[in-house]
């Protein structure tokens, strides 16, 4: 484009809060997740409760807000009676979503212990695959009841005389799935799941429920929200993208923009049609880059060995990838009021571990920036730079989503947060420019030049690039201190990077302020 590019941040534009709970995680009894993981018995990198020292310090450095936990699809066969008591009585199941065995020597109390230990909110997806109407009641009363009833005086009896007081309870996990154990039509689950809600209300009507959701626009979706709207609070959304072409993987995260609009549509367009009092938010409570992986539908189980499984290794292309979904997030912050990373540890995650150590994989960098610093009331940018019009026949990717009819695509993908207590406003920017570094005019109303500023930057030398235990800092965080942006504020972001920029700007300079 003409005249070089141009990032215009409008203070007095408020998008909305960004919730914080768009940071969260999930773990899933899948692969080397939990045991070897987080979990990890008879390590001498554990504690005395058999969780890993290292992860838990790493993790918490992430500030999760929310932890989602069996699953997934280990959760709709998965009877959480058999993960208490005793360990060593404790069966070993046979679980029929991931073919592989569970000990169950992590459970329900070792899960609110671990939350805990991360100052984090629980969140539990009930069995509606194999499990029953009685077993759910019993696994809300079990965490909330503060009654003298069996399932409160069990809690008390393996350790814990106070509620736990889970408040974000899932109705199934992909219940539209084929693959899904006990997969139903939309119909038979919104039937199905009115009478989970019912008898899950009935143990602790001050629990939130989150309906199973497919990808925000469907006939499921619909369905779904149309018979479940006078009970839930949140409707999920699963949408992985990822792909071994740099602006095929950059780009695909705007799916998730157009699942996020279509989605709130059909909220909105519901509780209006069903004057539904309370708000209905959406849960994106799996997201990821993820493609090289073996997984269903078109990897086999049997190609990849359970101990290693969907272990993805993730380069600097995944990192902005991950970026570009947090922007979407911090947009669209009226509507996703939850999300969760899927997964945390070892199985499509930011560590990796082994039994010397762990490893922070280029995507822990950019979680770790954005749940610090992007946080606050998202505020209007405007960017207007050089784009990419990605062409059809050149998107490819082993999902059945497309994004190229969103484009051209801006180059430079930006969102800002402004704090207004600290007088501090914060840009992300990442640009997604193969080999070009790009100078912007950085341009923000009402605030009095020179702007200070303190820049992070996500980075590596291709984007190929990726942390191993040889080469660990490949692609991390460079801190570049105090940066002044002059009397015409201009930044150079480097070619594929994600740059945050935390600027002193002062106090808005409009009458009455922020």
């Amino acid at each position: 484009m003409s005249g070089g590019a141009r990032i215009k941040v409008d203070q007095g534009r408020r998008i909305g809060e960004v919730d914080p709970r768009i940071y969260g995680g999930f773990i899933e009894h899948l692969g080397r997740c939990i045991y070897g993981g987080i979990f990890d018995e008879g390590s001498p990198l554990s504690d005395e409760r058999g969780f890993r020292r290292d992860v838990l310090d790493a993790l918490d450095q992430l500030s999760l807000t929310s932890l989602r936990w069996p699953g997934g699809l280990f959760a709709n066969g998965y009877h959480w009676e058999d993960g208490i008591g005793a360990r060593a009585t404790r069966p070993r199941r046979f679980d029929p979503a991931w073919r592989d065995e569970d000990s169950n020597r992590f459970g329900t109390d070792e899960f609110i212990q671990y939350c805990r230990a991360l100052g984090t909110e629980p969140a539990i997806c009930v069995n509606m695959g194999t499990g029953t109407l009685s077993e759910a009641q019993a696994w809300v009363e079990y965490c909330n009841s503060s009654g003298n009833t069996h399932w409160a005086n069990l809690r008390r009896r393996n350790g814990s005389e106070e509620p736990y007081r889970v408040k974000y309870w899932g109705l199934g996990n992909e219940m539209y799935g084929w693959y899904s154990i006990g997969g139903l039509e939309a119909e038979d689950y919104v039937k199905r799941a009115t009478e989970f809600a019912k008898v899950m209300k009935a143990a602790d009507p001050g629990i939130q429920l989150i309906s199973s959701g497919m990808n925000g626009w469907s006939r499921w979706d619909r369905i779904v929200l149309d018979g479940l709207a006078p009970l839930v609070d949140f409707h999920s959304v699963h949408i992985y993208t990822g792909s071994h072409d740099f602006y095929s993987n950059v780009f695909a995260p705007h799916q998730a923009e157009r699942a996020l609009v279509a989605c709130q549509g059909l909220i909105s367009a519901i509780r209006y049609q069903q004057r539904i009092p309370h708000p209905i938010h959406i849960a994106y409570d799996e997201w990821n880059v993820w493609f090289r992986a073996g997984n269903p539908p078109w990897g086999s189980l049997e190609d990849v060995p359970s101990e290693t499984r969907l272990e993805e290794r993730y380069t600097l292309s995944d990192a902005l990838a991950v970026a570009t979904f947090f922007n979407v997030f911090i947009r669209q912050c009226q509507t996703v009021r939850m999300a969760n990373l899927a997964q945390m540890v070892n199985v499509l995650a930011p560590i990796i571990t082994s039994e010397k150590g762990l490893i922070l994989q280029s995507s822990y960098h950019v979680f770790r920036l954005y749940s610090r610093l992007m946080r606050g009331r998202a505020v209007d940018v405007h960017v207007d730079c050089d784009t990419y019009a990605l062409p059809p026949e050149e998107e490819t990717s082993p999902w059945s989503h497309r994004v190229a009819d969103l484009g051209p695509f801006n180059l430079l993908d930006a969102v800002a947060v402004r704090d207004h207590e600290a007088g501090t406003l914060t840009l992300a920017v990442v640009n997604r420019d193969l080999t070009r570094s790009m100078e912007a005019a950085v341009e923000i109303a009402d605030v009095a030049c020179p702007v200070g500023a303190v820049a992070y930057e996500v980075n590596g030398s291709t984007v190929g690039a990726a942390n191993s235990v040889e080469a660990p800092g490949v692609v991390t965080v460079t801190e570049r201190g105090a940066v002044s942006l002059g009397s015409s504020p201009t930044y150079q972001f480097p070619a594929h990077s994600l740059t945050v920029l935390r600027l002193d700007t002062g106090r808005s300079m409009r009458p009455g302020g922020d």
